[in-house]
Formats: C-alpha cells, sequence, structure tokens
C-alpha cells in the first residue's frame, strides 16, 4: 500500500509543480546605457511592468521574448536583460536592461542603383553609370529619445528626388498616439514607359523630364498593444508626363492620353507582428492588411482600390539552428476598370518578387504568391574590429550566416496588358540555394542561385538595410 503510494506520489509531482508555479512579483525595472533614449521607450517594449507576477518556469523565457522585443526597436545594438535583485522569501525580483544604444545619425552620399534591382543593372544595363543616383541622404534617429525619425533626401543622376520626411511613433501619455509626415518631388528624363515580355522599356531625352512626381501625405498611427499597429494614411499625388509619352510612346500611361493625372488616395494599414527578430526573423508570425483608395471624387483622373493580405510563418527548432519560414501575399483590386498603366504594378518591384524572376516585371490588378525557406545556421560569431571603427556604437559587429533552401509560387492576373507579356496570367514558379548574411541584426545580405520554370538559371543578389 504504502509503495503504491509513493509512487503515485512522484508520478504527480510534476503536475502538482505545474499547477502550484511559483509566481515572481516584479518589484523594480533599472535600465543602463540608454544615453539618449527614454526610458519610458524601453519600458514600452516590455510585456511586464511593476507589479506584474511571473511565472517561475516560464522566468527564462519572458526574458529573451523582452529582449528582442527591445531589440526590434532598432535603437540599440545589444541588450541585455538580466535579474538584478532576487528576494527568495518575499519573491519579489529586480530586473536590469542593459543596452547599447546604436548609431544615430547616418549622414552619407547616395550612390545607388537606379533599377528595380542589382541583377537587372548587371545583366541588362551592362553595369552603366548612366543609371546611377548619386546625392546626399540624411537619416536622424531618436532625435527626441523617443524613437522618432527625420529622413533628408537629395539627390541628382538617373533620378532628381528631393525628399523630407519625420515620423513620431508616440506622441500622447499613453505611448499609443503617433504621427508621420512626408513630402516628395521626383522626375525622370528616362522612363518605363511599357512593358513588352515581362521587361520594362525605356525611353530617354537628352532635353525634357518625361516623368514628374509630387506626393505629400500625413498619418496618424495608433499602437494599441505591444504587437498591434493601425495606420491611417491620406496622400495627394500628381504625376506628370510629356506629350510625347502620352501620345507616341504609350497613350496608356496615365490612361486615355492623359498628360496630368492627380489625386489623393486614403490608405488604412493594419500590422501584428510577433516575430523574433523582425529584419530575419527565425521564429513567430507576422500579419499585414492594407485597404488602398487611390481617388477620393475629387478629381476625376483616377478611381482605383484594392485590399492586400500578407503573412508570414516561422517554425525554430530550440537552438533556431534550422528554421522553416513561409511568407505569403495576395492582392485583389476592388475597381476591375481599366486602370492606367503605371498604376498596375504587381510583381517584381521592392520586396514583391519571385525568386528567378529578378530580370522579370509581372504587372497586373491581383496577384498572389507564396515564398518557402528553408534556412540552417552555418556561422554565428561577432567581430570586434577595435581601434579600426572609430564608432563605439559599431565597433562590434554580430555576424550570422545561413544557407537557404528556396521554393516560390506565384500567379499575377491581368485582363488589360497581358498580350504582350507571356508570364501574366500563368502559374510561375522559382527556387534554388542561397546564402544569407546578416549583419547587426538588421542588416541583410542575400546570394541566391535560382532556378525559374522557364529553365532559365541565374545567382542574384538582394539587400535588406533598415533604418
Amino acid at each position: 500500500m504504502w509503495k503504491f503510494l509513493y509512487l503515485l506520489f512522484f508520478l504527480g509531482l510534476p503536475f502538482l509543480l505545474c499547477a502550484q508555479d511559483t509566481q515572481l512579483t516584479v518589484q523594480e525595472i533599472f535600465i543602463e546605457g540608454n544615453k539618449k533614449t527614454k526610458d519610458r521607450i524601453i519600458l514600452r517594449e516590455l510585456d511586464f511592468v511593476i507589479g506584474d507576477s511571473i511565472p517561475l518556469t516560464q522566468l527564462s523565457q519572458i526574458i529573451e521574448k523582452n529582449r528582442l522585443q527591445v531589440l526590434n526597436t532598432g535603437l540599440f545594438t545589444q541588450v541585455q536583460i538580466n535579474v538584478k535583485d532576487w528576494d527568495t522569501e518575499s519573491n519579489e525580483l529586480s530586473i536590469l536592461l542593459t543596452v547599447t544604444e546604436s548609431w544615430y545619425i547616418y549622414p552619407f552620399p547616395v550612390f545607388e542603383l537606379a533599377e528595380r534591382n542589382f541583377n537587372v543593372w548587371w545583366s541588362e544595363q551592362n553595369r552603366s553609370l548612366d543609371r546611377i543616383n548619386y546625392g546626399l541622404r540624411f537619416y536622424y534617429l531618436n532625435i527626441s529619445g523617443r524613437r522618432d525619425l527625420l529622413k533628408l533626401v537629395t539627390q541628382f543622376g538617373y533620378t532628381q528626388k528631393y525628399e523630407l520626411a519625420y515620423r513620431l511613433p508616440f506622441f500622447n501619455k499613453a505611448q499609443n498616439l503617433g504621427f508621420s509626415t512626408e513630402m516628395l518631388y521626383a522626375r525622370n528624363k528616362e522612363v518605363a514607359y511599357q512593358t513588352i515580355d515581362n521587361k520594362l522599356a525605356f525611353n530617354r531625352s537628352e532635353e525634357d523630364f518625361l516623368l514628374q512626381r509630387f506626393r505629400a501625405g500625413v498619418g496618424l498611427n495608433y499602437r494599441p498593444a505591444i504587437f498591434a499597429r493601425h495606420q491611417l494614411k491620406i496622400n495627394f499625388q500628381q504625376n506628370k508626363i510629356t506629350d510625347f509619352v502620352a501620345t507616341e510612346l504609350n497613350p496608356d500611361f496615365l490612361l486615355n492620353g492623359r498628360r496630368q493625372q492627380r489625386f489623393f488616395s486614403l490608405i488604412y494599414n493594419f500590422i501584428y507582428d510577433r516575430r523574433d527578430i523582425q529584419a530575419y526573423p527565425l521564429a513567430g508570425n507576422y500579419l499585414a492588411a492594407q485597404f488602398r483608395q487611390r481617388g477620393l471624387g475629387i478629381y476625376q483622373d483616377i478611381n482605383d482600390a484594392s485590399i492586400s493580405l500578407g503573412g508570414a510563418q516561422y517554425f525554430a527548432t530550440a537552438t533556431k539552428r534550422w528554421s522553416l519560414g513561409f511568407i505569403a501575399k495576395a492582392r485583389v483590386a476592388i475597381a476591375r476598370q481599366k486602370q492606367a498603366y503605371y498604376n498596375t504594378r504587381a510583381l517584381g518591384y521592392n520586396d514583391d518578387y519571385i525568386r528567378g524572376y529578378e530580370l522579370y516585371v509581372i504587372d497586373g490588378i491581383d496577384y498572389l504568391y507564396l515564398k518557402t525557406s528553408l534556412r540552417y545556421q552555418l556561422w554565428n560569431r561577432p567581430f570586434n574590429f577595435g581601434k579600426y571603427m572609430p564608432l563605439k556604437a559599431l565597433r562590434v559587429m554580430p555576424l550570422k550566416v545561413y544557407l537557404t533552401i528556396n521554393s516560390d509560387i506565384a500567379y499575377v492576373n491581368d485582363p488589360y496588358y497581358a498580350t504582350t507579356n507571356p508570364l501574366t496570367n500563368e502559374m510561375l514558379w522559382g527556387g534554388g540555394l542561397g546564402l544569407d548574411f546578416v549583419l547587426y541584426y538588421d542588416k541583410v545580405i542575400q546570394i541566391e542561385y535560382s532556378r525559374n520554370h522557364l529553365n532559365e538559371f541565374g545567382l542574384f543578389l538582394h539587400f535588406k538595410l533598415s533604418f
């Protein structure tokens, strides 16, 4: 009988411990190393406050999760969270956050490619220096210590551009309301006036600016929780082209031979982000939804409404040596009538591309894609530049290297401009092998050898630089 009771006790002991998990009360939170960043900006990223209880069995997991949340602000190169004091009798503890602030002022010369990506410039434009932008770009992050950002751009070369933007994440006491504002003017003597065989066709003038763009807007941001954000933006935009573009090159460039396109747009974004590291996630999930209405009835130049939904899911082993990631996105046009050629971009621009099709663009009003990557960590070690790096904030560079196996599928629907573009209205597949280099947590260089369904192979290069 006693043996049976002892056996029952030891078998049930783990369940009793879980049911009666010790609760630790956060008595104080200390922050060190933040010479400029306000304490409240850091505390806003934590999912616990003074007075909260933390289960003992989840303490290390909660600390690591909150460390990554603070790191994702982009304000710090290193973040450590440790227990400072622990009163075992009262089960009260103090938490210490130690941060190393990043370098916040980035005045640097602009010397960049005007192409959609590096691969187009290298393979199709013969590495021409005529397709280079140069000038000065100035980023000032964390101006007031509240994670705000000022951006100034003066650019010449292929695209002449002048841009001013400011973003303040929080302006109220509750730290859940913020705003942003921007203004941009750009002009080009060369314009991509049409898509033929899924390649952009260009025309250049030595005298006239064929395309001029102006945009100004304001946005209101609402962040009720750590992981959820809402944004409402209203923009005014004006696009101008020359008579030659509107009559000779492509009358549908702005539709119906227009020389000018003016419109207000209303954009609503919702983002739910629970990725561990936003620049290069290994675990967690992400959801983004957008409603966009271009043309609010003030001008009759455009009436274009669309809904897009994107998401990502990442799985990792306990050591995070192996990870599996899925990225999906779909856009559906609510307004089904024919739109201007200039307003029907789909795949091949910015982050909306399919591996193996970097040299192509696939335009349309609707699209969807699924991107899959299996990654294995080959290297995880910091580099200390020591005295050779004068900026202390950048002296220690964390570096991770991953081997990747990639596979992507996509489909683009274009009922109006598909006649000369065979990749439209067809299922696409691309994939291959790659090497990803992650520097300072938020700078990513990707080298990929990919193949597409046309049996074309190529070596492609991608950059992701966060500010």
